[in-house]
């Protein structure tokens, strides 16, 4: 489900890059175009925290001992 996940915020951000340029050239909203290009870059941010490896000791859910 996470891969799903960072697979559609990796397309959002795409096309949010996309937009954000045409918008840009365009010349008619650039405010609009710069926080796109904003946007984007925060979900390109979050995919790549999302995506660092954790050490062993530091994930969220305790393993299992086995006795």
């Amino acid at each position: 489900m996470t891969n799903l996940i960072l697979s559609v915020l990796m397309l959002a951000g795409a096309a949010l890059v996309a937009g954000g340029i045409y918008i840009l050239r365009k010349g008619v909203n650039k405010k609009q175009g710069w926080l796109m290009l904003v946007a984007a870059a925060v979900m390109f941010a979050n995919v790549a925290i999302q995506t660092i490896p954790v050490p062993e000791s530091n994930q969220p859910v305790p393993t299992m001992s086995e006795d």
